[in-house]
């Protein structure tokens, strides 16, 4: 294992399926997709039936809910982790990354780096200065069931997406000009299942110079960040909190030197650049229930009587508010409490203990803010300012965006042993 520790990466093993494998059953949505959807996962075992999968070494988070599911499910993984050793389901690992291409049905290509990245170097602490940081507050009590399912895996399955702030492309982008250029063979080239899109990748191996190339590019962007921080945490952040906290439970035993090459200390990730234009960041709106729109607007007046509200205005900061059988209303701030909009909104919707949903798509929000409820609908996440505001506000507050349709997720199709 190649490691790169002042950029917080690793050219870790990674694991694939052996030739032969039928990718398109193999490959699974995240687990934390369509998790009030257990249609989805019905289709999901259907179309899997008794093909080597993902599927059966991860727990869909639909089914927590089910206790004595979930620990049925729980006591299979780590089974089904072994037999699938034993069996070599797995062809042999190499060392190194692969560079992806995602097409989904919104998108017709969306770049990433499968690499490991260094949990020495990841805080979700508020107003750290790590390298890897969150990007919005971790709920402790969400941690202990990954950790639970961690600690009795020997190898990991990534779903979690990092962003890098990269204009220029100057890392993933290029990786992947010079690996299809190559001539070599992509390692998995396959549709995924549910009509979720297609996905293609190609080895990099760890002493290549596309690697080192991969390496220096990371290099550059950290010494052209002033806030310090190289990857923000785009999907996954309870999975990556998770496997930091099984880490910190593993090294107490270990010496250093043990302690720099544990394969546990190295969580595989996805890394996209957060200006890929296959890469949408949409806004997650918010519903009130019982409170009336008159009411949110006099509460609303009450609260922000310092920053500057006024109704009917889009000046300064804006958010807009709907309900049946009214006009919209656009709501500003002069002097608002937190440089986001939907900052603002949360701080307010805490301080009265508002009922409150969190609602993708504006037609959803429109249909759910019937007379009695009230609908806040938010403005666009700017990308240009996405890495400046986590470095001055620390995380985002809760359910500011999602980072595309649900289809978009990753799809598991590398792994990574970490047990010892």
């Amino acid at each position: 294992m190649k490691i790169f520790s002042d950029i917080a990466i690793s050219a870790a093993d990674i694991m694939l399926p052996r030739e032969g494998t039928d990718l398109s059953k193999w490959a699974v949505i995240a687990c934390d997709q369509y998790t009030s959807e257990p249609e989805y996962w019905n289709k999901v075992e259907q179309y899997v039936g008794d093909a080597p999968s993902a599927l059966k070494i991860v727990l869909p988070e639909v089914y927590l809910t089910d206790k004595e599911k979930s620990e049925n499910k729980l006591s299979e993984i780590s089974v089904n982790i072994d037999k699938y050793l034993n069996e070599g389901v797995w062809a042999a690992p190499f060392e190194g990354f692969t560079v992806i291409d995602r097409k989904t049905p919104v998108h017709p290509s969306r770049k990433g780096l499968v690499a490991a990245v260094d949990l020495e170097g990841y805080s979700y602490e508020p107003g750290n200065t790590a390298l890897i940081r969150a990007t919005e507050g971790t709920v402790l009590s969400r941690i202990p069931p990954r950790v639970k399912i961690r600690q009795n895996a020997k190898v990991e399955l990534p779903h979690v997406m990092l962003l890098i702030d990269d204009p220029e492309d100057t890392v993933i982008g290029s990786a992947w000009e010079k690996a299809a250029a190559s001539g070599r063979a992509p390692v998995y080239d396959t549709d995924l299942m549910l009509d979720a899109g297609h996905v293609k990748g190609y080895a990099i191996e760890g002493s290549s110079s596309e690697a080192e190339a991969i390496v220096s590019a990371l290099r550059a962007l950290l010494a052209g960040t002033p806030s310090g921080m190289l990857f923000a945490v785009g999907d996954g952040n309870h999975s990556l909190a998770s496997a930091k906290a099984h880490w910190d439970n593993i090294k107490k035993d270990l010496s250093e030197e043990q302690k720099l090459t544990h394969p546990a200390r190295y969580a595989l990730t996805e890394i996209v650049n957060i200006h890929d234009k296959g890469l949408d960041f949409e806004p997650i709106h918010r519903v009130v229930f019982g409170l009336s729109r008159d009411e949110f607007i006099s509460k609303a007046g009450e609260y922000f009587k310092d920053a500057g509200m006024t109704a009917g205005s889009s000046e300064g900061q804006s958010f807009t508010i709907v309900s049946e059988g009214y006009e919209d209303v656009t709501i500003s701030l002069s002097n608002p409490p937190h440089s986001l909009a939907v900052g603002s909104v949360q701080m307010f919707l805490d301080s009265i203990k508002a009922d409150t949903d969190y609602i993708h798509g504006e037609d959803s929000v429109r249909k759910l803010a019937t007379s009695g409820n009230t609908g806040v609908l938010l403005p666009d996440i700017s990308k240009d300012a996405f890495f400046e505001t986590i470095a001055k506000e620390g995380v985002f507050p809760r359910k500011t965006f999602s980072m595309g349709e649900a289809f978009e997720k990753r799809f598991y199709l590398e792994a990574k042993r970490i047990d010892g």
